[in-house]
């Protein structure tokens, strides 16, 4: 990595927003009812809302395998996401529910999986903070880091394709198609990690993370028992040239 890249405007402005971002694991009822809100607001204002659900939390969020984040700015919840470890022998995921013929040829085949779901962002604040997108998603690359994983999938509307395949240089996967309980259209795309992740973290360098970040998100050890886990970014403390966990094996 180039010094130029690391001063780049764009990922310079990013890197700087992120000394002022925690990310929280939710790990308790308490943060998960302010998941829930924050989700409601988020999908009611884009006419998001299930047509047959009277909430926003499902059994998913406190499967074995899911990550729920929320993302805090300034102490403050702005978004959320959250995230699934699909592997060949655990595969529950929110994508396997819309696209199951492709990720059972995934799955497989023998790869691993990161499932990135969930995407909520407060729609009073979000056009405000026009790097929101990069660091509410910035967990999946974290996690793809961690688990060693294949492939980070993206189940979206179609009108979001090209930011994916601009920022995670993700490719379609799955043909779009309507998803009856939202009442809109689906498409699947995914980032082959290990294809592209060395040139992604090099072009966008806030995706960038150290092994203790990573433990800290992810692991499921002595952390799991906390009652919250409030998580510093560490891509602003990785030495200039270095990756972090590389992407490659």
């Amino acid at each position: 990595m180039t010094s130029s890249l690391r001063t780049d405007g764009f990922s310079r402005r990013i890197l700087e927003a992120l000394d002022h971002v925690e990310y929280r694991r939710v790990e308790t009822s308490e943060d998960m009812e302010a998941i829930e809100r924050l989700r409601y607001k988020a999908y009611k204002s884009k006419q998001m809302i299930s047509v047959s659900s009277h909430t926003q939390v499902d059994e998913v969020d406190f499967d074995s395998h899911a990550y729920v984040f929320g993302i805090y700015y300034y102490e403050e919840l702005v978004s959320t996401i959250r995230l699934h470890h699909v592997t060949p022998d655990h595969r529950v995921s929110q994508s396997g529910r819309m696209f199951p013929d492709e990720i059972t040829a995934f799955l497989d085949a023998g790869l691993t999986l990161i499932d990135a779901a969930r995407f909520a962002a407060d729609p009073d604040i979000h056009e405000d903070l026009p790097w929101l997108p990069y660091l509410t998603l910035r967990p999946s690359i974290v996690a793809a880091a961690f688990f060693r994983s294949d492939r980070v999938l993206q189940p979206i509307r179609p009108p979001h394709a090209a930011f994916y395949k601009r920022v995670f240089y993700a490719e379609p996967v799955a043909a779009v198609k309507p998803v009856k309980i939202y009442d809109f259209d689906v498409m699947l795309m995914a980032t082959n990690v290990l294809g592209v992740g060395r040139k992604l973290l090099t072009r966008y360098p806030f995706f960038i993370s150290s092994a203790s970040e990573q433990r800290m998100m992810f692991a499921r050890d002595e952390v799991h028992s906390l009652n919250s886990l409030n998580i510093i970014p560490t891509a602003r403390f990785v030495p200039e040239g270095e990756l972090g966990t590389d992407l490659v094996l």
